[in-house]
């Protein structure tokens, strides 16, 4: 597995730092009435997987409302999807090295998305991963889902895949968005979170560590391992 797969390296962190400041938008607030799930109300889970760099966010596809996320079809008999985010060009290298990095975390460069499909539990299927466990209400859920689903480059209903993945039962994915120093993986998989309702700030969360502590400090998240 390429556990650096496409996101900030600490030679760029630096640099994210010393602009963060000039985003305007760094502070906005998640949806309201989404976050926290109301007392007894029903509540999806929700994986987060640290690979290293970046993390991924693992759903249950019985969860995922109807018409999203069309590319679940192609990972039947899966229990779990993963999905991940990163530069194309680092993602899809045989060979990545700093350059990738570099030139990522410089210049506005195109993206894919990680889809993993998987039917063990999710501490068994990541063994040596840390993995934060949290839950949103089935709104949150939902428009987390519909953010996810706008984040596919499709060519009619399809979405345009690319090459098989990473690891295990897996593909890459081209996406609609651009990666640059503003949107990197670890902040993509936060504004992933914050769409369905937790209230973290996505551009402060530019490492894995970060992000996780804060899914768990803000979210309520769970640490397993």
């Amino acid at each position: 597995m390429n556990s650096i797969s496409a996101c900030l390296n600490p030679v760029v962190a630096g640099l994210w730092l010393g602009a963060l400041a000039l985003w305007l938008g760094a502070c906005a607030a998640p949806p309201d009435g989404l976050f926290p799930p109301g007392e007894g109300e029903p509540v999806v889970p929700i994986y987060l997987v640290s690979h290293g760099w970046h993390a991924g966010i693992v759903i249950e596809r019985a969860a995922i409302p109807p018409g999203l996320l069309p590319e679940q079809a192609d990972f039947p008999g899966a229990r779990y999807l993963e999905f991940g985010w990163g530069d194309r060009g680092y993602y899809l290298s045989p060979e990545p090295h700093v350059g990738h990095l570099l030139k990522a975390g410089l210049w506005p460069t195109s993206s894919v998305l990680h889809v993993v499909g998987f039917s063990e539990p999710v501490i068994d299927y990541f063994p040596r991963s840390e993995i934060v466990y949290l839950e949103f209400s089935r709104d949150g859920f939902a428009r987390m889902g519909r953010h996810l689903d706008s984040r596919f480059a499709r060519e009619g209903e399809s979405a345009v895949a690319l090459q098989p993945g990473l690891y295990g039962n897996s593909r890459f994915y081209r996406s609609r968005e651009t990666y640059h120093l503003f949107n990197t993986c670890n902040v993509w998989t936060a504004r992933v979170l914050h769409a369905a309702g937790c209230p973290i700030t996505p551009a402060f969360n530019i490492t894995v560590d970060g992000l996780l502590s804060s899914v768990v400090s803000d979210c309520g998240g769970t640490t397993k391992y």
